[in-house]
């Protein structure tokens, strides 16, 4: 049987990277080596990745974000363009709409090759936390970017979304709605469950058994970090007893210790680590409106983690409020404290909430999911000769 050739373009491979990066991931180490011959077009990321043809691209540090950068195909075009050639892909697979992502579509469209893409990140709720010292630029920016995120996907053949909440708006941007599937995020319960409590571990790191919420995200500002600074400080002005963990690391940590000086901030943690802080805090805050789906709250939730959350963005699909979680309004920390309050002295509805997130986590399931996906390529990779590269 004659494989599927898939050329995947990315920015960054490194797997804990992200959301995003794990999500990709998940697939990559999915593949079969039976089914599928793949080529790695990237940035960031291994010299060699495991045993697939690879190749870097040189990249730019974002000045906005040091955490990440951006590749630029233009410097090695020819290069680029001869092993694509001689690769022969049946599908292109992009990761995010960058010039690496418009220049695989600019050649998939010129050779008739089929897109897929995985709606990773919602780079337009960005904008107004990068340019909020500049506020007459944010209107005039994400009209742009909405722009090009129209002309992008709409090329793709095949648009992966995590949630109906994101799948609204793209609609809204002009994206096509037969172009997109919802396709959810898994969970890895091996890692991920209410069996790594440990409260001694817990007792460790806070010096008491206090109830303990967790923060666990990258700490840039488009996570809605003052929304989260307002929340601490009004459970600390309300004489609430608990704990409160940050777990992650970013530009925004210096800023972060500075205003939640009682906080424990842990920096970035292995999957293993963080599964036990998880399954041993009391309940998760993510006041993040930025998520395209937000994985931290579905991680949570397999953790047995009752969960407080913001009404916006994809992670608000995750949460029926009242039902298995609370979500708030984006902005308004009295309404989190007053939620946070209730679930640490309702011991009736703290349970109900932790079955019902259980009960959600246990329904997504990475190996489905990647069975989706691959099966797509299969579909995609099939079609007639007019899809190929050379007849």
């Amino acid at each position: 049987m004659r494989k599927v050739k898939v050329a995947f373009f990315a920015e960054i491979l490194f797997e804990d990277k992200d959301g995003a990066s794990r999500t990709m991931f998940q697939l990559i180490k999915r593949i079969s080596s039976d089914r599928f011959e793949f080529m790695f077009i990237y940035g960031e990321g291994p010299d060699q990745l495991l045993n697939f043809r690879s190749l870097k691209i040189p990249t730019l540090t974002i000045p906005s974000n040091k955490n990440y950068t951006l590749c630029l195909p233009s410097l090695v075009q020819q290069k680029l363009i001869r092993q694509l050639t001689q690769f022969n892909p049946d599908i292109i697979h992009i990761a995010t709409p960058s010039l690496l992502g418009h220049f695989a579509a600019k050649f998939a469209q010129k050779h008739h090759i089929p897109i897929i893409t995985i709606y990773h990140t919602h780079f337009i709720s960005y904008i107004a936390y990068y340019f909020k010292k500049l506020p007459f630029l944010i209107e005039p920016i994400k009209k742009l970017i909405s722009v090009k995120k129209k002309s992008f996907y709409n090329r793709c053949d095949y648009i992966y979304v995590p949630s109906n909440t994101i799948r609204k708006e793209l609609i809204n941007y002009g994206i096509q709605a037969s172009k997109m599937q919802l396709w959810e995020r898994g969970i890895d319960s091996k890692i991920f469950n209410p069996k790594k409590n440990d409260p001694e571990l817990l007792k460790q790191i806070t010096g008491n058994s206090l109830p303990t919420l967790l923060f666990a995200s990258r700490l840039v500002w488009e996570k809605n970090l003052q929304t989260l600074f307002r929340i601490y400080h009004r459970i600390q002005s309300r004489n609430i007893a608990c704990n409160f963990i940050v777990a992650g690391d970013g530009q925004a940590r210096a800023e972060c210790e500075k205003e939640m000086k009682g906080a424990i901030f842990m920096g970035q943690l292995s999957h293993e680590t963080l599964a036990i802080i998880y399954a041993s805090s009391s309940l998760f805050i993510f006041p993040s409106i930025s998520e395209t789906y937000g994985n931290v709250v579905l991680e949570a939730m397999a953790s047995g983690l009752p969960c407080v959350i913001a009404s916006g963005g994809g992670s608000q699909d995750l949460i029926q409020n009242g039902v298995n979680g609370y979500s708030c309004e984006p902005d308004n920390e009295e309404e989190y404290a007053d939620r946070i309050e209730t679930l640490l002295t309702n011991k009736t509805l703290y349970q109900q909430f932790r079955e019902a997130g259980l009960h959600k986590s246990e329904k997504l399931n990475w190996d489905h999911l990647a069975a989706i996906y691959f099966d797509d390529l299969e579909h995609l990779g099939k079609l007639p000769y007019i899809y190929k590269l050379t007849s």
